[in-house]
């Protein structure tokens, strides 16, 4: 999965592929893309990076932030870019997306990276010593029942189930708008991977992947956030593909060379509570749980404190419909997490496309 030179995005254009309730299974753990945001004008000071200020007023911007390169790689091909802000060892991809102001951004896997990346985006677009980001969208995948399917909960919890985060009122009506129409046409069948990551000379060279049924958008439900990971940061891999990477699939352009640094952070991650939790997902059962994820109710936590609105995407990467029937998780993630991460990131274009938020 090591990155290599390529030209960006024109390959996650060609394969954009455009995910029922959620079941008990847990989640692969995601990295995270936090956001994309800022409209044409917007002026961010390079000594101050904290302050953002736009150009005859504060034009709102919403943040759209996914876990891992292979989710976020669909939304960044179809947004039109108008600068990439560098902080430390994040980059936050400013421009418009469904004629939105947005800021893209990976958060990076599990929710202590979903946290630290939110709040810096909120630290980091401002205006007249505001928020400039008054919005909040995840998209990204999770275990669940039948893989492909889009599931948007109607609350998250961090701590199973002792305190809950909702979602906007108003986003969750779009959506259900969205569901209800028809007008989405999810995926069956897409790539093992994502080929911008994979150093693939076309997308026809990889194999194909069908599910055993017509993925749906299902609304409503309790999401779940869990952390295998005891509190700690799970570290990303530069130029390490579509799951380990800390930049999408397009921004990766060179062979990673320091593997060795990355297996000594991850090494002490690897507790036996997260091998129970990760790759014997049916000993972590949490039943009534729409969808279980490791970052989703983190970012909710934060839009909530910043009295942002929120709203969560996740489409299941391993659960039933599986043709080749495999295992449950990890097996089913890796050969399957392209189908579900765009067909997350189509459901999350289409309700872009059709939420017209209340305050300009």
């Amino acid at each position: 999965m090591a990155g290599c030179c390529r030209s960006p995005r024109t390959v996650a254009v060609a394969v954009l592929g455009w995910g029922r309730p959620a079941g008990r299974r847990r989640a692969a753990p995601t990295r995270g893309l936090a956001g994309l945001a800022l409209a044409a004008g917007v002026l961010v000071a390079i000594a101050a990076p904290n302050v953002a200020r736009a150009a005859g007023g504060c034009p709102s911007r919403t943040l759209v932030v996914s876990a891992m390169p292979v989710e976020l790689g669909p939304l960044l091909a179809q947004e039109h870019v108008s600068k990439t802000v560098h902080v430390g060892s994040r980059d936050f991809f400013v421009g418009r997306l469904r004629g939105h102001r947005v800021v893209l951004a990976l958060t990076g896997i599990g929710p202590v990276n979903a946290t630290r990346t939110t709040r810096e985006a909120f630290r980091l677009f401002r205006c007249d010593g505001h928020s400039a980001i008054d919005s909040v969208v995840f998209s990204g995948v999770a275990g669940g029942d039948y893989i492909g399917d889009v599931l948007v909960p109607t609350r998250w919890t961090l701590d199973n189930g002792r305190h809950f985060y909702g979602v906007d009122k108003g986003m969750l009506a779009a959506v259900r708008g969205v569901a209800s129409g028809g007008s989405v046409r999810l995926e069956r069948t897409n790539h093992v991977g994502d080929p911008l990551c994979l150093c693939a000379p076309s997308p026809d060279t990889l194999p194909l992947t069908t599910v055993t049924h017509k993925p749906t958008i299902e609304v409503g439900g309790k999401g779940q956030t869990t952390d295998p990971f005891d509190g700690n940061p799970f570290p990303c891999l530069p130029g390490g593909g579509d799951v380990f990477g800390c930049e999408p699939c397009p921004e990766q352009k060179h062979l990673v060379l320091d593997t060795a640094t990355f297996l000594a952070e991850v090494g002490p991650l690897i507790s036996a509570r997260f091998i129970q939790s990760n790759i014997n997902p049916a000993s972590g059962e949490s039943p009534g749980y729409a969808a279980e994820d490791n970052e989703t109710a983190a970012v909710d936590r934060v839009a909530h404190a910043h009295h942002a609105a929120f709203l969560g995407f996740r489409a299941v990467s391993d659960g039933g419909g599986d043709p080749l029937h495999l295992p449950g998780y990890p097996s089913q993630f890796f050969v399957y997490r392209q189908l579900s991460a765009d067909n997350a990131a189509l459901t999350t274009l289409a309700f872009l496309a059709a939420w017209h938020p209340s305050t300009p």
